[in-house]
């Protein structure tokens, strides 16, 4: 399967869809697990940005206008139920601008934005020389600083040089973003952060209420940058009883 967005399992009954997009340079695969562990009425949709697993055929893309306009129509048929997104890292803020596209468009706003590990757009500093720009073996540097690449991998040449085209890439969509105020969302924002990420802390993540004019919250889980992994058993019941409270709220039609 080679299409954008995909469901891990098919839940045709389900009331609501969980639409996940990854973090730089992560592909689909890292919703794998989550699909299965969702209640029965949740269907996850996981997005396969270009360049990587089965679409690595596909030059990836660097700028976000152009992954949006991949997403959008990608994702508006999928909006045929309630639907929320989740984005992690760099998917939060490429979530945060699918959602505001969808309202703008009037074909649909989620009923909760999940943003997890990421600096809120308005406040996000770049670094003198952008991390894209970076050369290769700085790069290679940066992702070992980071810990979320196998050493196996940045030790392997092939494989390197299929990974930093996107990772380079997945940090162009982000850092050459020009940032628009407006629209602001309607929808209930949720941020979500780990403990142990120094880059991303509760004060900064309870800023991501500036993007909405609905209600907002923030949650922190034991782990560093990639808590939705090591914490995902309580990562998902929360997304789970948010997503049920959310249901409950707009059968009600209470503000």
């Amino acid at each position: 399967m080679t299409t954008l967005v995909r469901p891990f399992v098919h839940r045709p009954h389900a009331s609501m869809r969980l639409l996940c997009l990854p973090h730089a340079g992560g592909g689909a695969s890292a919703y794998r697990g989550w699909a299965t562990e969702l209640p029965d009425g949740i269907e996850l949709w996981a997005v396969q940005p270009p360049g990587r697993e089965d679409r690595v055929m596909t030059p990836p893309l660097d700028q976000m206008d152009d992954l949006l306009n991949e997403l959008v129509p990608a994702v508006v048929p999928l909006l045929d139920r309630p639907f929320a997104l989740f984005g992690h890292s760099m998917g939060a803020v490429v979530a945060w601008e699918l959602a505001r596209a969808l309202q703008q468009l009037e074909a649909g706003s989620p009923v909760r934005l999940f943003v997890s590990g990421s600096v809120p757009p308005q406040i996000r500093d770049l670094p003198e020389r952008p991390l894209h720009a970076l050369s290769d073996a700085e790069l290679c540097d940066r992702l070992r600083e980071w810990g979320a690449t196998p050493e196996a991998v940045l030790a392997d040449p092939e494989l390197m040089a299929l990974f930093l085209p996107v990772i380079r890439a997945d940090l162009a969509v982000v850092e050459s973003r020009v940032h628009r105020t407006e629209p602001l969302l309607t929808c209930p924002v949720t941020a979500y952060g780990g403990t142990e990420d120094g880059s991303v802390g509760s004060d900064v993540l309870a800023r991501w209420g500036e993007v909405t004019t609905g209600p907002s919250n923030c949650r922190m889980f034991p782990g560093d940058h990639f808590f939705p992994h090591s914490a995902r058993s309580a990562v998902l019941a929360d997304i789970a009883d948010r997503l049920g409270a959310d249901s409950h709220y707009r059968k009600a039609g209470t503000a």
